[in-house]
């Protein structure tokens, strides 16, 4: 276990600069571009085999305790150690990760976006993966910088070379305000670290915050909830994603949505929930007013962008619709409560599902049209999509509703223990506010609903025209959006599933580290 979860972290760094070597002579098919996109399918189907026997030898039991674990010295005179471990919070997100960055490298063999080097594009998805793991299996404050900073410079690339129009502004947009808030994060690092004397996020979550002062877990709150809360992405912070989505590739978009958002919510929990539980505290009601501020906006924004006339981009509209979903895992998460905070972990992991399968379609149905705006998918009826192609319609149509949260889904739970989380915060927390940004939230449900159907009106149906047939769904996007077909159908029918290695987690991490 110890080996395997080093194996996952490492192997795609090693992967990528395989990538960037001429392909063997016997290994190189019909030239040497598909070669490295089967390297690419090889090495990331390689984590993905790893990462799903780790699941299966993690003791379910103990989900709380941190498994598979390596600790060596690496900075003697700052205490910095490559320490890495997994319990029952980073596990889904290192397979989810893994399960979307072998999808991604499937899909991109058969249909590559259009950009350089097909060597340069795997060698910085393999980076991109190898950065997000690392993130969710490293337990020391600097280690979990250096990951959180190391997929910035290849999702750059994706969007400037790899994207559509405006790539150049929205990849400058999306590198600035991220390096801006890590910045800021870092110096919240330092601080804990400094003033506590240890990296380790394990005994800086057991001691609790009683080792630093409530000043200086304020400050440090302040610090590293800017940048954790740029990347998530937060109201106001919100304003590179739309930006950025719209450019990307579709498989930079997949990942963007799917796992690198998930990195800010997760710092959230495992570094200042249990760390800096009393500046927490001060700011959760903050957290939970800029939370809801960010629901409506998004959702209010999404009703703007389908409306006709607005000549509104399908891609866009999915990115202003994640700033509204990741608003309700920052709600759960401002509760400071094991109810909200399992919320906000199956929200983290049902967004990546329907959110990454969402933006697959919508590359497809660009790719069909050549379009991706609305007014001229829809024209004056309607685009028709159940009629001219209704495989791909019946699975927008699916992702659409699964997204707006409809029970026996993956988005219905951790939506609704969110807002269980709000209705009885922790104690201290105003619960009559909480209850106010709870009912601000429910009503945001309903404004998700209203503009998920009116995409689906406007996309899937209408009336039937004189145009020829699309191509439906191809054998290689089935087998790149089945598996998330079926996981959110899994966790919207089985929510113990998650919950289960969750829960024990959750409690021992609100608990000040005692199970």
């Amino acid at each position: 276990m110890q080996f395997l979860l080093a194996f996952i972290v490492v192997i795609p760094l090693i992967g990528a600069v395989a990538a960037l070597l001429p392909a063997p002579p016997g290994l190189k098919g019909t030239g040497p571009d598909q070669a490295v996109l089967r390297h690419g399918v090889t090495v990331t189907g390689a984590v993905l085999l790893a990462a799903i026997v780790l699941a299966a030898g993690f003791d379910h039991d103990h989900s709380s305790t941190m498994q598979a674990t390596t600790d060596i010295s690496w900075i003697p005179a700052l205490d910095v150690r490559i320490h890495l471990g997994i319990d029952g919070i980073s596990l889904p997100l290192l397979v989810l990760t893994a399960l979307l960055t072998f999808l991604c490298a499937l899909y991109s063999y058969f249909k590559l976006p259009a950009g350089p080097s097909p060597k340069a594009f795997v060698a910085l998805l393999l980076v991109l993966e190898s950065g997000t793991l690392a993130t969710f299996a490293v337990l020391d404050l600097l280690l979990f910088f250096l990951a959180f900073e190391m997929v910035l410079i290849p999702m750059y690339f994706l969007i400037a070379r790899w994207g559509g129009a405006q790539r150049q502004a929205a990849a400058w947009k999306f590198i600035l305000y991220t390096l801006l808030g890590s910045v800021v994060m870092l110096l919240g690092l330092l601080l804990i670290g400094l003033k506590s004397g240890t990296f380790d996020m394990v005994a800086l979550a057991t001691d609790n915050g009683r080792g630093l002062t409530s000043s200086v877990q304020v400050i440090a709150v302040l610090a590293i909830g800017i940048g954790l809360a740029v990347k998530t992405p937060m109201w106001p912070l919100h304003s590179w994603l739309p930006d950025a989505h719209t450019a990307a590739p579709t498989v930079g978009s997949v990942l963007l949505a799917g796992v690198l958002l998930k990195m800010g919510t997760y710092g959230f929990v495992r570094i200042l929930l249990p760390i800096t539980p009393d500046g927490m505290h001060t700011f959760a009601p903050y957290l939970a007013a800029f939370a809801v501020v960010g629901i409506i906006y998004g959702s209010l924004a999404c009703l703007a962008l389908v409306r006709p006339g607005s000549k509104g981009d399908l891609k866009r509209l999915i990115a202003y619709s994640s700033v509204g979903h990741m608003g309700f895992v920052l709600l759960g998460i401002a509760s400071m409560t094991p109810t909200g905070v399992n919320g906000a972990l199956f929200a983290n992991i049902a967004h990546g599902l329907i959110t990454g399968l969402l933006f697959f379609l919508v590359g497809a149905v660009k790719d069909r049209y050549g379009t991706a705006d609305l007014d001229t998918l829809s024209g004056a009826t309607g685009a028709a999509l159940y009629g001219r192609a209704p495989r791909l319609g019946g699975l927008l149509a699916f992702a659409a509703v699964a997204s707006l949260g409809l029970p026996g889904l993956a988005g219905f739970w951790g939506e609704m223990l969110a807002l269980f989380g709000s209705f009885d915060p922790a104690d201290g927390l105003s619960r009559p506010a909480f209850l106010t940004f709870m009912s601000i939230a429910a009503f945001g449900t309903l404004l998700t609903a209203a503009y998920m159907l009116m995409l689906v009106r406007r996309v899937c149906m209408g009336e039937k025209r004189e145009e020829p047939q699309l191509a439906d769904v191809q054998t290689y996007e089935f087998a790149a959006w089945t598996p998330l077909v079926g996981l959110t159908v899994l966790a919207g029918l089985w929510p113990a599933a998650l919950l289960g290695l969750t829960d024990p987690a959750v409690q021992k991490l609100l608990a000040g580290g005692k199970s």
